[in-house]
């Protein structure tokens, strides 16, 4: 037993040569389309349209959807190695990306056949934009103090909600909406779980009193920075929800476990990106008449950056592995890679600025945009706060079989 696991066998990662041979292709990709509009990107906030519709040709929008349903399959670990190519070039662009996924996971998850086959291809084509609108002003990672409200009417539903940081929507078709269907209070004196009584829901852009609102302007992801998502009195057929009535907690948080291995990803290609101006940077600055990195305390902080990111790596494709296994240990594993990867991000990123001094903090170089972005990756999909409290939780279930 190699505690919580059961064997050693467990941390196997399940890669072979297609893996390769797709990370190639989009390395070219990204290296061709993606990473010469960078600048362009940061200065405007504005991914061009054109990358859109050459994601859209190159079929990358249906990695990681089923075949059957307009994707070009892949599974979790392609997936993740395409976010972390494109968050290599462009962090922003690997989030327009992954609110896709957060829109279709819980249809691919819980929705009817009727939801998968409405909505899934489309979006898995690149010909539509899905969006995932669970955040409130006062319920974030707290998802059972949501506020927004749905009451049903014969065969529809009434939905009022206010949802903000909600990325992706300005250009969204389509949102996966949630909202409680019974009041907080009357859940808990009803049954005594504070989850019980939220309903998902798939809601369109174009239907009557929906409304995307402000922008918010976050310190980073420029060009798919969040807004804010009103629905006043929005009419909702009944056959639009996802899952069933009163359990749409599952749904979200079971989201969440997968598409957090997404948000390791990109913390991966910040801080692949990161690592390499650092190492590029100390190996042609010269200082006091040798190059940088020559200098020990240089050679220390490039080996620790290089340890980190590799132990990032490791820990998000055995993540997604797992998910792709369908192993129910992957929960943990996810909470793993997405705080260590992002934490780790983070903090290599620190590390490139100040090997590149001066210039580490100038907007030109391109090397400070991508800490802006590491940090923001600490935060969304579950704070890394909670993705301690999800570690223990599921260690302590998967040793003990215990709840705590």
């Amino acid at each position: 037993m190699v505690f919580p696991f059961k064997s050693v066998e467990d941390f196997k990662i399940l890669i072979d040569e297609e893996h390769e041979l797709f990370r190639k292709a989009v390395r070219e990709f990204v290296e061709n389309t993606v990473m010469p509009r960078w600048q362009e990107i940061e200065q405007t906030n504005q991914i061009p349209k054109e990358i859109f519709d050459a994601m859209r040709e190159q079929g990358l929008f249906g990695v990681g959807f089923p075949e059957e349903l307009g994707g070009q399959g892949g599974g979790q670990l392609m997936t993740a190695i395409l976010m972390e190519e494109i968050a290599r070039a462009v962090p922003s662009l690997a989030v327009a990306f992954g609110v896709n996924h957060l829109f279709g996971v819980p249809i691919l998850l819980f929705g009817s056949d009727y939801l998968k086959k409405k909505y899934i291809p489309p979006v898995a084509r690149g010909e539509k934009f899905g969006a995932h609108a669970n955040t409130e002003p006062a319920a974030g990672s707290d998802v059972a103090g949501m506020q927004s409200k749905a009451r049903k009417v014969n065969d529809h539903y009434i939905v009022n909600a206010r949802k903000v940081f909600i990325s992706g929507a300005e250009k969204a078709d389509y949102f996966v909406v949630s909202a409680r269907t019974v009041p907080l209070e009357q859940a808990v004196k009803e049954t005594g779980k504070r989850w019980w009584g939220i309903t998902v829901f798939v809601v369109e852009r174009d239907w009557p009193g929906v409304k995307v609102g402000q922008q918010f302007k976050v310190m980073g992801m420029r060009g798919e920075q969040p807004y804010e998502v009103i629905l006043e009195d929005v009419k909702v057929p009944a056959e639009n929800v996802v899952g069933k009535e009163n359990e749409g907690f599952k749904v979200v948080v079971t989201t969440y476990d997968y598409t957090r291995i997404g948000i390791a990803s990109q913390a991966v290609g910040i801080a692949q990106a990161a690592f390499e101006k650092a190492l590029n940077y100390a190996l042609q600055r010269e200082t006091f008449g040798q190059p940088l990195i020559a200098h020990e305390m240089i050679i220390q902080k490039i080996a620790d950056m290089y340890m980190k990111l590799e132990a990032a790596r490791l820990l998000t494709y055995w993540a997604a592995s797992l998910a792709d296994q369908k192993r129910p240990e992957f929960v943990i594993a996810a909470s793993l890679a997405k705080a260590f990867a992002t934490e780790a991000a983070e903090w290599i990123a620190r590390q490139a600025i100040q090997i590149h001094g001066g210039y580490g903090v100038d907007t030109e170089m391109g090397v400070e945009r991508y800490l802006r972005d590491a940090i923001i990756t600490t935060i969304y999909e579950g704070t890394n706060e909670i993705q301690r409290l999800t570690i223990v939780r599921q260690l302590v279930r998967q040793a003990f079989g215990l709840k705590i």
